[in-house]
């Protein structure tokens, strides 16, 4: 008797998956809120040299400012220069007389801001930063605490990963619920820069932890046929917490009392733990058989399955425990060790990291679209929906290939022309901005779905974990390449643009799984492989031993 006979005799979809599902919701909801938070947390507001006897008023630019601030050449005053002096005007007395004479002055010195910069509070009340003067020379800090954040999540996966399954999910999920609190709070209690970004970073390490226990601790108590209505159901929590970000972020105008605001719900997720279940999977390969069989009947209980004692007994989950155990641990040495599967995984590594380099390239960048940051976020939230159910069509008729290729080259393809929209056409330039964002999120729901289909089941957990890896690190990286635009303007939004037009067309490399049969070893990925002539070869052979 295998695992999945035992969950149908229990039941492999009922009250006792959806409750499971429903007590797993709140840490999908909480990932978007910390993972696009920057949006909020490190918004830059407009902002100029602090002056001795500057207008109160932010916005009024009257001839004080000209005198004693320069133009850039798009004619808004500098947000980081000052004149060394201050100068005449054309309107002056002075400036009269020098124009009357033709007299013509060299260029004004300029120099950086050196008493701080005064900021407008009229859409943020705080922010990272304007808390530690992140602008101008030091922005590049502010983009590096998110790229440290997401460093950490790469770091917390590893961890998370091998001690998950050396321990268990369910504790697992407890150290990471009471470390992103403990972390949390640290962060929005803050008194330096430095402190932030380690905070940040740790916060990240244990935020990892609900990217890789939730999607296992869900999957292995259901059976194969509702794996993927289960997957874009949970999926739909990622959604609301993404358009939940926009409300909360609109409401709290303050990054400390924001950061505590998304923090705080681990409390009760904490408490939620005594309904979630361990894996009975995770369990009988650690020869745990009394806590299978009780968590096995408690399924049974809930979804109103009659068992008998014989059919479910201690020692035929002893036996089932046994199978388990035998199979060997897989590595990441072996997702590389044959032809095929060595295709297959450098290739899912180029999309995983274009997937997510621009899935977060176009998350974090809410700018120049004609609306404010709470209207954009939203936008960008309620777009994720129409495009899930795109993805739930797709790749029933057109197939994953086609549809995760399909979906990346859109993103491209809205981010090309976007650089093509005039400034003026604002509207248009909104368009193809949301247009790209759910292009990218179709992309990022459907590579989870294509990448579980192509590893054998030997090697499926193993498969993901590197794939996900490598898209975690893009995701470090999308922050940082928005400081290309000190090299030129659109070198970010070209940066992300081509990076997803390589993966586009490396994802067609890939082979078709739609309508195929899951390979369970290795030799099955590679027969596919192999010559026509022999598989057929091998096919009366299969049929006999089926």
């Amino acid at each position: 008797m295998s695992f999945e006979e035992l969950l149908e005799q229990v039941g492999g979809f009922g009250p006792f998956q959806l409750r499971n599902v429903a007590l797993l919701a709140l840490p999908r909801v909480l990932l978007p809120l910390h993972f696009l938070l920057p949006i909020f947390l490190a918004a830059v507001p407009a902002h100029r040299c602090a002056l001795p006897g500057a207008p109160a008023n932010f916005s009024h630019q009257d001839a004080w400012l000209e005198a004693y601030i320069p133009r850039e050449p798009d004619g808004m005053l500098s947000s980081c220069l000052h004149f060394a002096y201050p100068q005449a005007l054309p309107n002056t007395t002075l400036g009269e007389e020098r124009q009357s004479r033709g007299e013509l002055e060299d260029e004004p010195a300029t120099v950086p801001c050196s008493q701080g910069w005064e900021y407008d509070h009229s859409e943020f009340s705080s922010t990272t930063a304007t808390e530690w003067d992140l602008v101008c020379e030091q922005k590049g800090l502010n983009r590096a605490a998110s790229t440290f954040f997401f460093a950490g999540v790469l770091v917390g996966a590893m961890a998370f990963g091998y001690l998950s399954d050396r321990f268990g999910r369910r504790r697992l999920l407890l150290v990471a619920y009471v470390s992103t609190l403990v972390l949390g709070l640290a962060s929005a209690a803050s008194v330096s820069y430095v402190m932030f970004a380690i905070t940040r970073t740790l916060t990240g390490s244990a935020l990892a932890g609900f990217t890789i226990i939730v999607m296992p601790l869900e999957l292995e108590w259901l059976d194969v046929e509702h794996r993927t209505v289960a997957g874009v159901l949970s999926s739909t929590f990622w959604t609301g917490g993404v358009m939940l970000l926009a409300l909360v972020g609109y409401l709290i105008r303050d990054w400390r009392w924001l950061l505590l605001a998304v923090t705080l719900p681990c409390a009760p997720g904490i408490l939620s733990l005594w309904w979630v279940p361990e894996s009975a999977r995770w369990l009988l390969t650690q020869g745990r058989v009394k806590e299978a069989h009780r968590y096995l009947l408690h399924c049974a209980r809930l979804n109103g399955r009659p068992v008998c004692e014989d059919s479910l007994s201690q020692e035929a989950v002893s036996k089932v425990a046994a199978e388990e155990r035998v199979v060997r641990r897989p590595s990441y040495l072996d997702l590389f060790r044959t032809p095929r599967l060595r295709h297959i995984s450098l290739c899912c590594v180029v999309v995983w990291f274009g997937v997510n380099f621009s899935y977060y390239g176009l998350s974090l960048d809410v700018s120049g679209l004609g609306l404010n940051v709470y209207q954009t976020q939203l936008l960008f939230g309620a777009v994720e929906l129409p495009f899930k159910l795109l993805v739930y069509l797709s790749v029933r008729h057109a197939g994953r290939r086609l549809t995760q290729a399909g979906t990346l080259l859109g993103t491209a393809l809205a981010l090309g022309t976007r650089l093509l929209v005039s400034s003026d056409m604002k509207s248009w330039s909104t368009v193809l901005a949301v247009m790209g964002k759910g292009f990218s999120e179709a992309a990022f729901t459907t590579v989870y779905l294509f990448t579980s289909e192509l590893y054998p089941t030997v090697l499926r957990q193993t498969g993901m974990g590197l794939t996900a890896l490598v898209g975690r690190l893009g995701g470090s990286l999308a922050p940082l390449a928005a400081l290309l635009d000190g090299v030129w303007l659109s070198l970010p939004k070209l940066a992300y643009g081509g990076i997803a037009l390589l993966a586009a067309g490396t994802a067609l490399l890939l082979p078709e799984t739609r309508q195929a049969q899951l390979p369970e070893t290795i030799q099955d990925v590679e027969r596919k492989s192999a010559p026509t002539s022999l598989q057929e070869e091998e096919m009366p052979m299969k049929q006999v031993q089926n």
